[in-house]
């Protein structure tokens, strides 16, 4: 027997999907009395997020089947969900794959920072109640930082290396918009020379975004003149731009966890316990500054309001690429190699030679090398003999994954007929160790 194998989730003990499938139904129904004058319309997307994910990992709704040869043992794989900001599972596995991507896809060995860009709390909710306002609210902070570095700099024409992120949530959920940036600590000159930003504060970055984006409120007949001549003067206005401490050329892993934390999920499962019989969840965090305790109760219904408004909709980005780094700049660099010059170097500025660098092609990772990454144990050890499984059928019929559940003793007998799961990808399924008689499921598949 094995030692040390791969355990596969349980989606149905968990406590959110089991607070989703008491409640979510409930929740659609008292909306729009509820929650529709402090959140806004219920997005259309939320009901069809929610109703994959409590598919999600469910043999009945469609699974591969692993055999090993060796012992000649079958086991079942089930399909994900493939949610983004809110499946805790498969969300987690954007988020890998995401660090992989910014480091050696998008990113040069060169010193980077984090910048958080964020708002007053009584402008927020002009942003939750349109969300074109982000898009405009990331193309402002852009248009600052690039000002603010070429002055630093003395580099009117240097382009920065950025990758942004939209975050919504706040520690417990609840609405804050804010803007979270990795960003090269410096500018890049078209030869490919990147001249590095010197200790400065960002007091004038943080003045220049609050100008910008109260003008633009203006603009767009959100904002009374007067109440901006007032947000302007005021000493503590509730603007902030923070960049913390840098990160080393070669500091590889900092950069990977930095690119991981700006596209985590808005909530942690970890975080909630769901009480069953008076239908409340606990929300553990960090120190909150007005209740001054640790946590926060919700009603069922109200969890799910808080934590269903961040899901973003169909073909929204959350991810934005920014100069050096965007998808434009990266697509030219591979066509060409950028012409090299040499450099003028300022009093003051350090300057790096990356003309010749070639960020590799970063492949998509397979969901099995995720498993080994997080956990240390690859899903294709068969879990009796160690030997590695092959992935031999896809199973999508109904009538096929009823019998063959059934014959298991795993169909559970309140379930729905199960149906096919959209575009089903190998690296996505969940493992699920079930078969004993490998004949008798070659006779189920065949009729």
């Amino acid at each position: 027997m094995v030692e040390q194998v791969y355990r596969p989730r349980r989606p149905k003990e968990s406590p959110l999907w089991q607070c989703l499938c008491a409640h979510f139904y409930d929740f659609i129904q008292a909306y729009p009395e509820k929650y529709e004058k402090k959140y806004g319309f219920l997005k259309p997307t939320v009901e069809e997020v929610v109703d994959k994910y409590l598919d999600c990992g469910d043999l009945t709704k469609g699974f591969a089947r692993l055999h090993c040869d060796k012992c000649n043992k079958d086991y079942l794989l089930a399909f994900s969900c493939k949610g983004r900001w809110f499946c805790p599972s498969c969300h987690q596995k954007k988020v890998l794959l995401f660090g992989e991507f910014i480091t050696d896809s998008v990113v040069y060995p060169l010193p980077h920072r984090q910048y958080v860009f964020s708002l007053p709390i009584m402008l927020r909710v002009y942003f939750r109640n349109n969300r074109r306002l982000l898009k405009q609210l990331c193309k402002i902070a852009n248009e600052c930082l690039v000002e603010f570095l070429r002055q630093v700099t003395h580099k009117p024409d240097g382009q920065l290396g950025m990758v942004m992120t939209i975050h919504t949530f706040g520690e417990y959920m609840g609405y804050n918009c804010h803007l979270h940036a990795l960003v090269a600590d410096g500018l890049f000159r078209p030869g490919g020379m990147f001249y590095v930003a010197p200790k400065v504060s960002t007091k004038p970055l943080e003045q220049m975004f609050r100008v910008r984006v109260i003008k633009m409120l203006v603009e767009e007949e959100l904002l009374a003149k007067e109440l901006a001549r007032k947000l302007l003067s005021w000493k503590h206005s509730g603007f902030s731009v923070h960049n913390g401490k840098p990160i080393k050329r070669n500091d590889i892993d900092g950069l990977k966890r930095v690119a991981q934390y700006i596209i985590r999920n808005p909530f942690s499962e970890q975080k909630m316990t769901y009480n069953q019989e008076n239908g409340t969840v606990i929300y553990r965090s960090r120190m909150h500054a007005k209740t001054k305790r640790n946590f926060e109760i919700f009603s069922a219904e109200d969890f799910i309001a808080a934590i269903t408004q961040h899901i973003p909709e169909k073909g929204f980005q959350m991810v934005r690429y920014y100069g050096w780094y965007s998808n434009r700049a990266r697509g030219e660099r591979a066509k060409k190699q950028a012409e090299s010059s040499e450099p003028e170097n300022p009093a003051g500025i350090h300057v790096i030679d990356v003309s010749d660098y070639q960020p590799r092609r970063c492949p998509s990772k397979k969901w099995r090398e995720l498993i080994k990454q997080v956990w240390e144990v690859d899903p294709f050890d068969c879990p009796r003999c160690g030997a590695e499984m092959k992935m031999i059928a896809l199973i999508d019929d109904n009538v096929v994954i009823e019998k063959i559940l059934r014959h298991l003793d795993l169909w559970p007998e309140n379930s729905l007929p199960a149906r096919a799961p959209p575009e089903p990808v190998i690296q996505d399924y969940i493992i699920e160790p079930v078969l004993e008689d490998c004949q008798w499921f070659d006779e189920a598949i065949a009729g």
